[in-house]
């Protein structure tokens, strides 16, 4: 009954980071893009008048920054988890020396 406990914990506590996370990160990407560009990301590249290379330097940048967001949320859920328990999450391992 604990480890399923554990599991459901954790993964309660992951989407309690993450969400936050994923929203803050692209509320920034966003704001960035229209700062540096001028104008707002483009949403769907088959939009008449969206360039390309446009589209392409937008899904990069975001792709890039919301998989950094999602390590670092999971991240700050597992030491988290590991403060709260006193272990690692289920399913990871201790990676240090």
């Amino acid at each position: 009954m604990a480890g399923a406990l554990g599991k459901v914990g954790w993964k309660v506590l992951g989407y309690g980071f993450a969400i936050p996370t994923g929203i803050v990160v692209r509320k920034v990407i966003s704001a960035a893009w229209t700062s540096t560009v001028g104008s707002d990301p483009p949403k769907n590249p088959e939009a008449p008048g969206t360039e390309w290379k446009e589209a392409i330097a937008w899904a990069a940048a975001s792709g890039v920054l919301v998989t950094v967001g999602r390590m670092v949320a999971s991240a700050g859920a597992a030491k988290a988890y590991r403060t709260l328990t006193g272990h690692l999450p289920p399913g990871l391992e201790d990676g240090g020396p």
